[in-house]
């Protein structure tokens, strides 16, 4: 390339910066991932020990409506309880679920205990088949009766993130305060307890499915972040050197 055929120095110097914005841009957004990412992995390893205690600990007495408001609620999430009362069966609510049986629906039915507050409680799972209670009428449970299972916070947002729409019965949340307030039923405190298997039989919803095992690929995905920014950063040094490079070069 010939002096006349040269950029201007105006040119190049404008390559430079715009080479420099973009990396920098790139490079601030790719951290702030893996920054993220790495923040994400110390909260996943806090609720996995958390889980891991908090299952294997003896039940305690479901919270009442008092008592959870003033409670660490990520501290009981998880927490092995039991509650004595009645099924309030004709509100129940089935929700969608995809579970390691299959699609399906959980059954998630009022509870009432003797003090009249009431605790939703996800009897478990069942097939498309079995969706209405008339389909296992014979697997409802009248009458006092002991709950056992795994405190659950309230869910409002479903999976994929579909949402509920209570004009047409359509569920894909466990969202408890929807719930009461569909059921017209008061002093009902924001969790759900996942029942174990101890009420299990071939006509009842399925208890104890709670996935407790939990992905943690927090690291990888910070690592690979951290990596591209690496990589924007040698491209951008190694195309601003091949300017200022050039530069000199048409100088000479």
């Amino acid at each position: 390339m010939t002096d006349n055929q040269a950029p201007s120095v105006k040119t190049r110097r404008g390559r430079i910066v715009l080479v420099a914005v973009i990396a920098g841009l790139l490079i601030s957004g790719l951290t702030a991932l893996g920054s993220w990412q790495v923040q994400r992995l110390g909260w996943k390893h806090d609720l996995i020990a958390r889980v891991e205690q908090n299952i294997h600990a003896d039940p305690i007495a479901a919270p009442d409506l008092n008592s959870w408001q003033q409670a660490d609620k990520k501290a009981l999430e998880y927490r092995a309880v039991s509650v004595i009362g009645h099924y309030l069966n004709d509100k129940e609510v089935a929700v969608a679920a995809l579970t390691e049986r299959g699609s399906g629906y959980w059954i998630v039915t009022p509870f009432q205990r003797d003090s009249g507050e009431t605790i939703y409680i996800n009897r478990g799972y069942v097939t498309s088949a079995k969706r209405t209670p008339e389909s296992r009428d014979s697997g409802q449970i009248e009458g006092e009766t002991s709950v056992t299972g795994l405190l659950r916070l309230t869910e409002p947002k479903g999976f994929f993130l579909r949402q509920n729409n209570p004009e047409k019965n359509i569920w894909h949340a466990r969202d408890i305060e929807v719930f009461a307030k569909r059921a017209d039923l008061a002093n009902v405190p924001a969790y759900f307890i996942d029942a174990n298997a101890d009420q299990n039989r071939a006509d009842r919803p399925e208890g104890g499915l709670t996935v407790i095992k939990f992905p943690d690929n927090h690291l990888a995905y910070a690592l690979t972040w951290f990596t591209l920014a690496l990589m924007v950063l040698g491209a951008a040094i190694f195309l601003i050197r091949y300017e200022l490079t050039r530069k000199n070069k048409i100088t000479e």
